[in-house]
């Protein structure tokens, strides 16, 4: 998104929390800008992503910042403005999916379109959308259940039509899609995506699943101990981290320390020791010879081969573990280095003890220190 645009979501946020019996001492401290399309908040449990949902959403109160969603101050803690949660029209999505469990799947979305503000939706109109809800997210004949009765699948799809009857100008999702099997995440991804297309309104959706942001997000903000290590477009922050922790947020790449040995921006090339070969890759601007550093690969990048000697952009290790998947065989050598190839590939590699791992010019990504 261009600077001279206003993001739909602008929040600076810090939270503090003093240390306790059984927790450290813990600061939230982010800028979140974010604009059309899904941005997710990717890190590890207890890095602060739900916190910061829960900031935007009302229901945590900032020690210090200001909130801004399609230029409405929400919150600003200098002048003492902290809109309610029931007016920030914010759809929430919990963990839990939160429904009224007393209540049918019709009698949530009733509940949830009474409490709207009259200004956004007159009962008449109020209803048509509920009918038109139950129908887009197939409930119509599940209307008269109770969450109980419901899958885990029909019970999100029921607390995502329930959030949307309030007409969001904004959606929170908070791991939508944890605990769902592998048929039933897609289906919820699919029903998403329809909304997000549907609404056009700004997504934000928390997750640790690297599968779920190579799937949903246009947008990514690594999160880790209360801070953004990274925010960009999906492309830019899964293909070239900004730094070593983030790659390891990340969880993509082999880091690998290297030192630049040569330099050559007129034939757009470069050369890395590391270990005991040498790599060539693109021209690193804004290096000199001799920095040191660290290669970033991303396992699928990674080619493994028999040793064949002077063979080109080659390191030579030893194997030191390997663990078969549903999406082959991963292989593990020393210096923690993994790489990833399909059974076929390992039949004709097996029984080896060094393997060759070659690194293709256009993977090398340099990361200095």
């Amino acid at each position: 998104m261009s600077d001279a645009l206003s993001p739909l979501i602008d929040a600076r946020l810090l939270k503090r929390f003093p240390p306790a019996r059984d927790s450290e001492a813990f600061e939230l401290n982010v800028h979140l800008r974010a604009g059309p399309g899904i941005t997710v908040l990717f890190g590890a449990s207890g890095a602060g992503k739900t916190l910061t949902l829960n900031c935007i959403a009302g229901f945590a109160h900032p020690d210090e910042g200001r909130i801004l969603i399609h230029d409405e101050l929400l919150f600003d803690a200098a002048a003492d403005v902290s809109v309610p949660p029931h007016r920030r029209r914010c759809g929430y999505l919990f963990q839990d999916h939160a429904l009224f469990p007393h209540m049918t799947v019709r009698e949530n979305l009733r509940f949830a379109a009474s409490v709207a503000s009259r200004e956004h939706r007159q009962r008449l109109n109020r209803h048509r959308r509920m009918n038109e809800l139950l129908e887009s997210f197939e409930l119509r004949d599940l209307a008269a259940r109770k969450p109980a009765q419901l899958s885990g699948g029909q019970r999100q799809r029921a607390a995502l039509a329930r959030i949307l009857i309030s007409d969001p100008r904004l959606l929170l999702l908070d791991e939508p899609a944890r605990g769902l099997d592998p048929r039933l995440r897609r289906a919820f991804y699919d029903v998403l995506q329809e909304t997000r297309a549907r609404l056009q309104v700004p997504v934000l959706l928390v997750t640790h699943d690297l599968e779920e942001c190579f799937e949903l997000a246009d947008s990514i903000c690594l999160v880790e101990c209360g801070r953004f290590l990274q925010c960009g477009t999906k492309d830019a922050v899964l293909s070239r981290p900004a730094s070593v922790e983030a790659a390891r947020v990340l969880g993509l790449h082999n880091i690998i320390p290297a030192e630049i040995t040569a330099l050559d921006p007129g034939r757009d090339s470069s050369r890395l020791r590391v270990f005991d070969s040498e790599i060539e890759g693109p021209y690193l601007p804004g290096h000199l010879i001799g920095d040191r550093g660290f290669l970033c690969v991303r396992d699928s990048d990674m080619k493994i081969a028999p040793l064949q000697p002077a063979t080109h952009n080659q390191i030579q290790l030893r194997l030191a573990k390997t663990t078969a998947s549903s999406r082959g065989v991963h292989v593990l050598f020393e210096h923690d280095l993994r790489a990833r190839v399909n059974d076929a590939e390992w039949q004709w590699l097996r029984g080896h003890e060094c393997l060759g791992i070659e690194i293709p010019k256009s993977a090398v990504y340099f990361i200095g220190k």
